[in-house]
């Protein structure tokens, strides 16, 4: 009984690796269309490494739509589909090809953070858990019916990236779960139940630091942003990128430089922000220790301007 995986990124590659490690007959992996660099090298996509050294078939379809791809699929007559952060909503004709049922496994606990950047807003929204849920898909966007859920606690100190790295794991998990019951008949889905809330694709603007909010919402922001658009100010008319910071106590005017030591110290809205690691736009990330060496940054100067 054969299964087709459609995934794309390190998210992705957990999942497919756990159904080849329990000999799942996996014939076909879908990865999304490829892209360049510059210099026109090709930029790597780890499912499509994973399927290759494992020896399974690849496709990358400019238009999942297009008739002669869905009549691909149809021949294989996969038992499943298997989707883990493909990048692109599946189309009804491919929903209803699997004789069993097209699964979804999504990184967030559903109806909450429906869509493309659960991880990252779970964290920015200072959410304090969050977890995995299987689903069957249907042409909503993350709408299908339950099959299972695990919750896991956010930590204080986890990123994006971290984050997303344990929900992966817990994904391939959940999954091989999902299939054994299912075939057992011992899994039944269910509806979901509550409020949906949602979490769009990040863009640029959302990494803009607002000073006037609080540090600890600042805080979750440069966390939530990793790696990507990443948590952004300016100084002296110079973008930088926020990758570490610390929350502490004080009082201080928003945007404010109030402490130049061994890093430096900003005002927010409610609480201090002590910055520790930072990227000036163009250039390496540093300490801000090395950052502040040969630059004039004193008490009193404003950032955001």
């Amino acid at each position: 009984m054969s299964l087709i995986f459609f995934g794309t990124p390190d998210f992705a590659v957990p999942s497919l690796k756990a159904l080849i490690d329990a000999g799942e007959e996996v014939s076909l992996v879908v990865t999304q269309s490829q892209k360049f660099k510059r210099d026109k090298t090709p930029i790597p996509i780890p499912v499509k490494e994973l399927a290759l050294r494992k020896g399974i078939p690849v496709l990358q379809p400019e238009k999942i739509s297009d008739p002669e791809f869905i009549d691909l699929i149809k021949k294989h007559a996969p038992e499943f589909i298997i989707v883990v952060a493909y990048g692109k909503i599946l189309p009804p004709e491919i929903l209803r090809i699997p004789w069993r049922y097209p699964i979804n496994v999504h990184a967030s606990l559903l109806p909450g953070y429906r869509g493309a950047a659960p991880v990252q807003w779970a964290i920015i929204r200072g959410e304090r858990f969050t977890g995995i849920t299987t689903m069957v898909m249907d042409e909503g966007l993350d709408t299908g019916d339950i099959l299972l859920q695990e919750k896991i606690e956010i930590k204080d100190d986890e990123d994006a990236m971290g984050l997303s790295k344990r929900l992966s794991e817990l994904g391939a998990r959940l999954l091989l779960k999902t299939i054994s019951g299912i075939r057992s008949s011992e899994l039944k889905p269910i509806p979901q139940e509550g409020k949906p809330s949602y979490a769009p694709p990040l863009k640029k603007e959302d990494g803009l630091i607002d000073w006037n909010k609080t540090a600890k919402e600042i805080y979750n922001l440069i966390r939530g942003t990793v790696p990507w658009p990443c948590a952004q100010t300016f100084l002296k008319g110079e973008r930088i990128i926020i990758l570490k910071a610390s929350v502490i106590e004080g009082k201080g005017i928003p945007g404010r430089i109030e402490e130049v030591k061994e890093g430096f110290i900003i005002g927010t809205g409610d609480g201090l922000l002590n910055i520790l690691e930072l990227k000036p736009e163009g250039k390496k990330a540093m300490d801000a220790l090395s950052f502040l060496r040969g630059r004039r940054i004193e008490r009193g100067i404003f950032l955001g301007r």
